[in-house]
């Protein structure tokens, strides 16, 4: 049995076992992140709100068939990073709400059993709070809340900042405070000073947001920027310069550097464990049934993605973001390359550990977009058949696309800090603009028809309204999937793939006495014919087609032979048989 097979056997045979003994609600979940800036506005002032939410708690729910929503930031801001930049981690922001708010949003959900998941930023705060302000002044107990340094003196006198670190949102990452007369460091914009998480203060500090947070209802946590959380140690006093990567000539993009003192220490992972055990922790004293959860977004090395699901007896987080297929896979990739994206995660998984598909977020372009819309129903399918837990961004279940957003209109600090020529490689806004609800003002996302950030000039020819009417749209395949996924044969089931050729991708989900679930990929420009019979053995002679991409013409629910499986290009389809149907 070649190496592959033993991984397919032994991954079936744990999540098999798991699942039917001691199934955890997460396992297997589908998960919805939501922008509250652009999901729904409930008081006409053109930014969405936790009301806005609440109103659409039945359609996340009954509609969809979600098990999970996390909120990107919600808590109070002056917004110079949209929420990124918090001034206070344990209230809401006004534009959202009030902390009453949030807890009858966690209450509706709670009476509906979706699950409520929100943002934790760890990494900084906003200049603008209480605490940076005491540490600004060296007030006792806040000296060392953040990250100061004097800085260098060059031989002239000059006095420059400590190193040559560099800001995510270019130049350096130092600030001088005329206050202090130190350089504090910023990773991200210039008002979001790094927490200093060498003191004591500060790490048991952001554990109490946890947890008051975990008072209010909520059901886990979503972290963000994780690598950034810890910088190196002084050597004498001096910050150590990074090395150049020599990838870039800019030497205001972080892409100048490779970041080995800045990102991704060790200490980092730690923390990670030390937050599972403060939600651990917490369950227990409550006496609480389920689960609380941890979900890492780390743009970094799988290697590091697979230590932050714990180390030995330590747990740590249940839902490292898997971002190999996000980060690597684009318009014109193959069935190839998809391929081996998928298997460079699934095979490094930790045996016990369950596998996450991420496909979408705020920082990236939509699937739409950025894989083609041709294939998002592909992508959709792809999403939630394959083993273990499902991420999807508000709105890529209706195919949306990104939003042109002009210069006179950008918003996000990534752009602004470039220049007109320049700011749409950096842009963030065309991913963030309005949910598409309907076709009156503002896409149904507002009353107002002046909105934070432009609603799609499209948005008349694609919305929820239109498709929940349509035979057949996306987001009907998107529910279809949904409903299939709460079956035992995806939850519990095997999984064997095969690349068929460059672009034609097949796999199969098998519960014994249950049924088989097949599932065909076709990456190629035109149609395909695909005798399931040369993939695998021993399937049902046929199968009933459960949902397949919007240009297909098959309908639900016919049946098919299993050897004459017709795919137009770029198209994807989902079979369930019988087992017991004959071989």
């Amino acid at each position: 049995m070649g190496r592959k097979a033993v991984i397919v056997f032994i991954f079936g045979f744990v999540i098999g076992l798991v699942a039917s003994v001691d199934e955890h609600w997460w396992q297997h979940a589908n998960f919805y992140q939501i922008y509250p800036r652009s999901f729904k506005d409930s008081d006409g002032d053109g930014v969405g709100d936790l009301r806005g939410i609440m109103e659409k708690v039945s359609y996340l729910k009954k509609d969809l068939g979600l098990d999970a929503i996390w909120l990107s930031p919600i808590f109070k801001s002056p917004m110079a990073d949209f929420g990124y930049d918090i001034s206070n981690f344990t209230d809401i922001h006004h534009e959202f709400g009030t902390i009453a708010d949030l807890e009858n949003l966690a209450e509706e959900c709670k009476r509906q059993n979706l699950k409520l998941i929100l943002d934790f930023v760890p990494n900084h705060s906003s200049d603008e709070h209480p605490y940076f302000e005491k540490s600004e002044k060296r007030e006792a107990g806040y000296e060392d809340y953040y990250v100061w340094h004097e800085g260098k003196v060059l031989a002239n006198g000059t006095r420059v900042p400590p190193s040559n670190w560099i800001s995510v949102f270019r130049g350096s990452a130092w600030k001088w405070s005329s206050v202090r007369r130190e350089y504090y460091l910023h990773q991200f914009v210039d008002k979001q000073p790094d927490l200093n998480y060498r003191s004591t203060k500060v790490v048991e500090d952001m554990k109490d947001v946890l947890r008051f947070w975990l008072e209010r209802g909520v059901t886990g946590f979503r972290v963000d920027a994780l690598p950034y959380l810890y910088e190196n140690k002084t050597v004498n006093g001096v910050y150590p310069d990074e090395p150049k990567s020599n990838s870039t000539d800019d030497p205001d993009n972080p892409a100048y550097l490779l970041h080995p003192y800045t990102q991704n220490l060790d200490e980092t992972f730690d923390m990670v464990y030390q937050w599972r055990e403060v939600l651990d922790e917490f369950k227990s004293s409550k006496g609480l049934q389920e689960d609380l959860v941890l979900m890492i977004e780390a743009y970094t090395p799988l290697e590091n993605i697979i230590r932050l699901y714990g180390k030995g007896d330590r747990k740590g987080a249940q839902i490292p973001f898997n971002f190999e297929v996000l980060s690597n896979i684009y318009k014109d990739s193959t069935a190839k390359d998809f391929y081996t994206y998928v298997m460079r995660f699934y095979e490094a998984l930790p045996q016990g550990q369950f596998a996450n598909w991420v496909l979408g977020n705020h920082d990236n372009k939509r699937v739409a977009s950025r894989l083609g819309v041709a294939r998002a129903d592909l992508y959709n399918i792809a999403l939630n058949t394959l083993p273990g837990i499902a991420v999807t961004y508000n709105g890529d279940e209706l195919a949306m696309e990104d939003v042109y957003i002009s210069w006179e209109d950008t918003v996000d600090p990534a752009a602004c800090n470039s220049n007109p020529r320049d700011f749409m490689q950096y842009s963030r806004d065309p991913v963030r603009a309005p949910f598409q609800w309907d076709d009156s003002v503002s896409a149904g996302f507002s009353s107002n028809p002046k909105t934070w950030l432009p609603v799609s000039p499209y948005y008349k020819q694609n919305n929820y309204k239109l498709q929940k009417s349509a035979p057949r749209s996306h987001v009907k395949i998107f529910k279809s999937l949904v409903r299939l996924r709460k079956q035992r044969t995806l939850r519990e089931g095997t999984f064997e793939i095969k690349l068929v050729d460059e672009n034609l991708l097949v796999y199969k989900r098998e519960l014994a006495d249950v049924s088989t679930i097949v599932v065909i990929l076709n990456f190629h420009k035109s149609a395909r014919t695909v005798n399931l019979s040369e993939a695998f053995g021993g399937l049902p002679l046929e199968f009933e087609i459960i949902t397949s991409s919007l240009q297909t013409n098959y309908i639900d629910g016919t049946v098919v032979d299993r050897d004459q499986i017709v795919l137009p290009a770029d198209a994807a389809i989902v079979l369930e048989g019988n087992i017991k149907n004959g071989v």
